[in-house]
């Protein structure tokens, strides 16, 4: 077994190997090292001339590598207002990669050195990955230094992924809460869209949810099916509402994000199979799975049934994170819907989040990729429809108050084309 050392000394010991600078890559979602960002905001000048590097979830991970030194870099495929400062200044790289692309990035990018949060070893000195099996398998095995965090709140997944602590040029033991992920509060409009979403979901397909509100509002909608798969990037907290019972089959994703609770159910049920990215998001997933709903949502759609996902009055606040991945992933899938859901106005319902056309550069989602968009005033089945009649079907979701607007903006750009 490597020694147990320190944060603070596995800095010290990429520094002695690269005194230039090393690309170094942190883990995210429920596996951020939370003892490695410590130990960095106390001597901020173990970060100097570094480039950090990973898959941090706006809403989850909190820390800004690139933003503990002047020197410093990032490069990752979400921005979030902890990320915005570094993003201005340049120090903060963002590359506009879909969860496929990045996990294929992560193969092939130079990494120097590697953090995992794991759980425990076995006996055999094997440590899981547990509730953060997705982007880490893709660059573990070829980084040239491998430091281990072990610690116990970190479930033991018996089908996640796991490590050699054998193998590692240091262990640092750590008792930290895992990151996790809250949705917050629900507007009264998500009863609507979680009844109009549930209608469209059938006993024993398969299903996946994005983070965010719309799960929050739709998995205890299901509570009705039986037989259903999840097979889903990420679970969080409201799986919880359908776990007893028939209603689920199997449990394929790569990442909880819950607590104490979730974990621990999850950790000890047989119906959970952790996956890395490669396993839930590329093609050949969805080639065996029937019926696969992709569930998400979007920040605005557009009559041309585009949609955006990453921008808010033009500034960058996300990553097209898995939401075409999943979306194709459903026109593979025998009888796949891709089903994209938002309340239909913002800003007290002064603001139509069903637009005429999305800004330039704000295309997340093609009118190709999006097949269903619900709002709580209704469902818009746009395949099969020509221009015409999906934009008469998104006006027909879209707020009263906003209809006749949009219907003229429509005819002003229908005459244009």
């Amino acid at each position: 077994m490597p020694v147990t050392v320190s944060a603070r000394a596995t800095l010290d010991t990429i520094r002695a190997k690269h005194r230039d600078g090393a690309r170094i890559y942190v883990p995210g979602v429920a596996a951020e090292p939370l003892v490695l960002a410590e130990a960095l905001r106390a001597g901020p000048e173990l970060a100097a001339d570094h480039t950090f590097l990973g898959i941090w979830i706006p809403g989850v991970n909190t820390t800004d590598w690139a933003g503990l030194h002047p020197k410093a870099r990032s490069e990752q495929i979400f921005l979030g207002a902890q990320w915005r400062e570094s993003f201005r200044t340049g120090r903060a790289g963002f590359l506009p990669l879909i969860y496929t692309r990045a996990w294929r990035w992560l193969a092939e990018t130079p990494v120097d050195a590697a953090f995992v949060t794991v759980a425990p070893p076995d006996s055999n000195g094997r440590a899981s990955l547990g509730s953060a099996s997705d982007f880490t398998p893709a660059l573990w095995d070829r980084a040239g230094l491998k430091f281990a965090i072990v610690n116990p709140h970190m479930p033991a997944i018996p089908s996640a992924p796991s490590i050699d602590l054998a193998a590692c040029d240091g262990v640092i033991e750590a008792l930290t809460p895992l990151p996790g992920y809250d949705a917050g509060t629900l507007a009264p409009e998500f009863a609507a869209i979680a009844g109009h979403v549930a209608g469209l979901v059938r006993d024993g397909d398969a299903v996946q949810f994005g983070l965010g509100k719309v799960q929050l509002a739709v998995l205890p909608a299901l509570a009705g099916h039986k037989g259903l798969t999840i097979h889903s990037g990420m679970v969080s907290d409201p799986l919880l509402e359908i776990l007893d019972g028939y209603r689920v089959a199997a449990i394929h994703t790569g990442t909880i994000l819950g607590g104490s609770e979730l974990n621990a159910r999850l950790a000890a049920d047989r119906r959970v199979t952790m996956k890395t990215v490669r396993q839930t998001h590329f093609p050949e997933a969805f080639q065996t799975l029937n019926g696969f709903c992709a569930i998400n949502s979007l920040i605005e759609v557009d009559l041309f049934g585009q949609g955006n996902g990453e921008f808010v009055s033009g500034e960058q606040v996300s990553g097209g994170g898995g939401l075409l991945d999943f979306a194709r992933g459903a026109q593979i899938s025998s009888g796949g819907r891709a089903i994209f859901a938002l309340v239909s106005t913002a800003r007290g319902g002064s603001v139509s989040r069903i637009v005429p056309r999305l800004g330039s550069g704000a295309v997340t989602l093609t009118r190709s990729d999006i097949g269903i968009v619900v709002t709580e005033h209704g469902i818009a089945h746009l395949d099969g429809l020509d221009i015409d009649a999906r934009a008469e079907a998104l006006i027909a979701i879209a707020a009263p108050q906003h209809r006749d607007t949009l219907a003229n903006d429509w005819a002003q750009m229908r005459r244009a084309m």
